[in-house]
């Protein structure tokens, strides 16, 4: 081979590079990820959010099944996301750049979406921090869009998103499958040792307060199992998500869904254990529950 061919080969094979980090990309990543990481720290921790009303738009849509995904709070994958878009901002080697941020940010985009369809259809309700969320993703995309590479402005959009779409539409799907899945009842025997427990949380007095719609309160009612209705329950919002709060509810300073008052302590927005519950009011057999 010449030496000039060898020059025209080495030139085709260059790979263009930046010279510096991504900083609007940069920019918008770290916005999301003090937005999911606050709400990821309120879930995780069990605080209130802030401006977040009990049966307001915000707390339906935190306390619903779809508030959880996985095991972890929903908030915790999108700050995954944004985390992973800021590193992506460092990355030099502009098509890896381009493709790995556009992955992340189509896809959270999608799921964005989809989280808003479900919270103005299913739930009937807006939260203005998933809605920021929503916004912030959508950012990063469009400005993605607007930083294609011009070796890449040779592929067409739809050979670019087809493969992603799909694999989009088939997670959401699934976790759309999941979550809509009807929740069922606890039947069967009752187990002697849960009923028991159940029984002494009435005789001392003790105050679950819940709602109908919120997940946690569902998710507290089923480690109980058949024994769930002698449980000291107080459902706060019989109306519904969009009703007003039960004035005994309102009297009692329920801010969240579950709250449990014992012996004059109050546990909020987070599911007690059967150990946690035996202990905190001295059952006899909470060593059954270790």
């Amino acid at each position: 081979m010449s030496k000039k061919a060898k020059t025209r080969s080495n030139s085709s094979t260059t790979v263009a590079m930046r010279t510096a980090p991504n900083w609007p990309l940069l920019v918008l990543s770290l916005a999301g990820v003090a937005l999911s990481g606050y709400l990821t720290w309120t879930s995780l921790s069990g605080g209130d959010v802030a401006g977040c009303e009990v049966g307001g738009g915000c707390d339906v849509v935190l306390s619903s099944r779809w508030a959880r995904l996985l095991g972890l709070p929903t908030a915790a994958w999108g700050l995954l996301a944004y985390a992973t878009l800021a590193a992506i901002a460092f990355v030099r080697r502009v098509d890896r750049h381009w493709s790995y941020s556009f992955t992340v940010a189509f896809f959270g985009t999608c799921f964005s979406v989809y989280l808003t369809v479900v919270s103005l259809t299913i739930l009937q309700s807006t939260c203005p921090y998933c809605l920021t969320s929503l916004g912030l993703m959508s950012a990063t995309l469009a400005l993605v869009v607007l930083q294609r590479p011009v070796q890449k402005a040779q592929r067409s959009w739809l050979w670019v998103t087809a493969g992603r779409g799909v694999i989009a539409a088939l997670v959401i799907l699934m976790v759309h499958a999941v979550n809509a899945a009807p929740q069922a009842e606890p039947i069967g025997p009752e187990d002697p040792a849960i009923r028991a427990l159940a029984e002494h949380l009435s005789d001392q007095r003790v105050v679950f307060y819940g709602a109908s719609w919120c997940s946690h309160c569902q998710d507290q009612k089923r480690l109980f199992g058949a024994s769930a209705s002698r449980l000291p329950y107080i459902e706060c919002s019989p109306n519904g998500p969009n009703g007003q709060q039960l004035r005994s509810c309102s009297a009692a300073g329920v801010r969240s869904y579950p709250t449990w008052v014992i012996k004059g302590q109050t546990y909020v927005g987070v599911v007690l254990t059967l150990a946690q519950l035996a202990e905190a009011t001295g059952f006899p057999g909470a060593a059954s529950f270790k």
